[in-house]
């Protein structure tokens, strides 16, 4: 454990029983902070939360089952963290889901769903954990989009709309809670290894390690340390910020 500040804090992650945010789970609970692991699939959250837990740490694990897409849901997952853990202080808005295809071809069900999830759902954890932040003087808020959110994917407008939103939302966020010491950042990240792309083509993978300046895919446990330090203390004076953690790939974006 460094000295983040982190310690004693109580922070909820979204999407967190897997990939990228299993990955800032453990990294903010390996610094003291209590965490809650939320995700869609209640089991996988409790069953890390329990994972987390038997690890042995000063802060405590939670598993909570919600869908972001729901206001009703994000305010009784909140209420149940608060409480259990204590006022949320630190929050990861990091759950998200894909519905890949052609925009002449795209649903409306496949639109709004991603947009419900990776979009509104931040502003619907935002919204319901901020007034205690706010009445405590302190919070640090980070939104995980994607450098598809800069630079646009073919066969993603959902996904690249939604990504580019939790932009403006974050900066939106930023400039308003600012008075009150709130800090709101995006990480970006881009390629990264997780089960979703590991279930990808062969040919994916070869494009992207080609593609990418650092010629290979970035881990879970590296966004999951620049999401740690954006919780940190250390970046009380950051905040409006997009930080890549793409090896390079969106560069100029």
């Amino acid at each position: 454990m460094t000295n983040t500040g982190l310690a004693g804090r109580v922070a909820v992650v979204t999407g967190a029983a897997g990939g990228i945010g299993r990955a800032i789970a453990a990294a903010l609970y390996a610094e003291g902070a209590s965490v809650a692991v939320a995700d869609l699939n209640g089991d996988a959250a409790d069953a890390y939360a329990a994972e987390l837990t038997a690890a042995g740490g000063p802060g405590r694990a939670l598993g909570v089952r919600v869908d972001i897409s729901s206001s009703a849901d994000v305010s009784a997952a909140v209420g149940l963290v608060e409480r259990e853990l204590g006022p949320v202080e630190v929050l990861v808005n990091n759950a998200g889901i894909t519905r890949d295809g052609l925009l002449v071809r795209m649903s409306d069900d496949n639109w709004g769903a991603v947009l419900d999830t990776n979009l509104t759902g931040a502003f619907h954890t935002i919204r319901r954990a901020t007034p205690k932040m706010m009445r405590g003087r302190h919070g640090r808020i980070v939104n995980v989009s994607s450098v598809s959110g800069q630079s646009g994917q073919a066969g993603q407008a959902n996904y690249s709309a939604a990504k580019a939103g939790l932009v403006g939302l974050t900066r939106a966020v930023a400039r308003e809670l600012a008075p009150r010491a709130i800090t709101c950042n995006v990480v970006a990240p881009g390629p990264i290894v997780t089960a979703m792309t590991e279930g990808l083509p062969d040919d994916w993978r070869t494009w992207a390690e080609e593609t990418v300046p650092l010629g290979r895919l970035g881990t879970p446990e590296e966004v999951g340390a620049v999401v740690t330090f954006l919780c940190s203390d250390a970046a009380g004076y950051v905040t409006g910020a997009i930080v890549p953690v793409d090896g390079g790939l969106g560069m100029g974006h």
